[in-house]
């Protein structure tokens, strides 16, 4: 079995590599919205509008009126169109209509590897070399890059790699196709967890984990104002709107970094990781756990769990989102419907006089479900 993996680097150009990177971040931009426009132009005429292959072949001839778009490269230039395309898709399954991109909003270009070969020699556009910390880019040629520092070699075929500016610095993205080796799936463990607002985690082993990542809203809300006090264009603005990027930049690592950790901790220790099926989106309409909801990377964490249940041959089972885990005592199954208002955290069950605590139960309750859920498909199997 083959996976596709991103491994991300930070680079370090030079100053001519740094100013062709931004320059071809501008002209995928510049090919993104010309030809969005074109397809809104298009379509108001003749009610369709060309596809990316067909918009394709006219990149040559836009390449002699703008003889700029000649000095970047090329497949930058078509892969920006492939995701005006994809943009479209997502259009007609739901999402909201593409827009036009804004200079100094997710600044970056994808590239693909294109192999060629000559005289029995094979060539490869972008390759890795973590033995001399370089990676080679289509027209960028070598670049200095960190990360990794374990790795020598990552094994795989590269696919494609996406350049990125975010503030002021400079990543690389490369995606690797690479061989898995599963191992042998043998339930020895399961676990229940209750993803909440007040801990973000809590176990059927009673273990509570919470949300480790502090946002310094005093800091963020000064930065904020600092920038709104700035004159447009001046150099002052551009160095507050960096001090803000980085702290989100920051904030977003730190928590990158703890959801791996969690989540690499219950691949580790169980074999069979049941929790609900939430639903977000819905979730967050609710005011008075909107901002808790935010903070907490619920949707993420479940996210991560399901590729990496895949990847260690493990079972990670979803149990229906209206099943009342926090209502029903987990000794004797009494449902107690009082324990919906959010606010009781821990309860006695009447029938049974068990003290329950809120999320611990809830946990409990989830991973019986959950391992109902799992002998009803050995059943079938057999």
């Amino acid at each position: 079995m083959k996976i596709l993996k991103g491994y991300v680097f930070r680079l370090y150009p030079t100053k001519e590599q740094e100013q062709l990177i931004n320059k071809t971040i501008g002209c995928a931009r510049f090919i993104y919205n010309y030809f969005l426009d074109d397809k809104i132009k298009e379509y108001k005429i003749a009610g369709k509008s060309k596809s990316a292959f067909d918009q394709i072949k006219l990149i040559p001839s836009l390449s002699k009126e703008k003889e700029w778009l000649k000095e970047v490269d090329s497949c930058a230039l078509r892969t920006s169109l492939f995701n005006l395309e994809d943009a479209f898709k997502n259009f007609y399954n739901g999402s909201g209509f593409p827009r036009f991109k804004a200079k100094g909003i997710h600044e970056s270009y994808k590239t693909n590897n294109i192999k060629s070969s000559y005289k029995g020699n094979h060539y490869n556009s972008i390759k890795l070399d973590l033995k001399n910390k370089t990676i080679t880019l289509p027209k960028l040629k070598e670049v200095k890059i960190r990360g990794y520092r374990n790795k020598e070699v990552i094994p795989g075929e590269i696919k494609s790699a996406v350049i990125k500016k975010e503030a002021g610095r400079y990543y690389v993205s490369v995606l690797i196709e690479e061989p898995l080796i599963k191992p042998s799936f043998v339930p020895k463990s399961i676990i229940g967890i209750d993803l909440g607002i007040k801990d973000l985690i809590v176990t059927s082993h009673n273990e509570k984990i919470e949300n480790t990542i502090k946002i310094n809203t005093k800091r963020l809300i000064g930065l904020q104002r600092g920038l709104s006090r700035c004159k447009l264009g001046s150099k002052n603005r551009y160095k507050m709107k960096l001090k803000i990027q980085r702290m989100y930049q920051k904030i977003r690592k730190a928590r990158k970094h703890m959801i791996h950790n969690i989540t690499n901790k219950l691949i580790k220790e169980n074999d069979i990781i049941v929790t609900e099926n939430l639903d977000v989106k819905n979730m967050q309409k609710n005011h008075y756990v909107a901002k808790e909801l935010n903070e907490n990377p619920i949707s993420e964490i479940i996210r991560v769990l399901k590729y990496k249940a895949i990847w260690n041959n493990k079972k990670l089972i979803q149990i229906d989102r209206y099943y009342p885990s926090s209502q029903i005592c987990n000794i004797c199954n009494y449902q107690n419907k009082e324990v919906k208002n959010l606010s009781i955290r821990k309860w006695e069950c009447p029938n049974c006089h068990t003290k329950h605590d809120r999320d611990y139960n809830a946990s409990v309750n989830i991973m019986f479900e959950g391992l109902k859920k799992y002998m009803k498909t050995i059943e079938q199997v057999i």
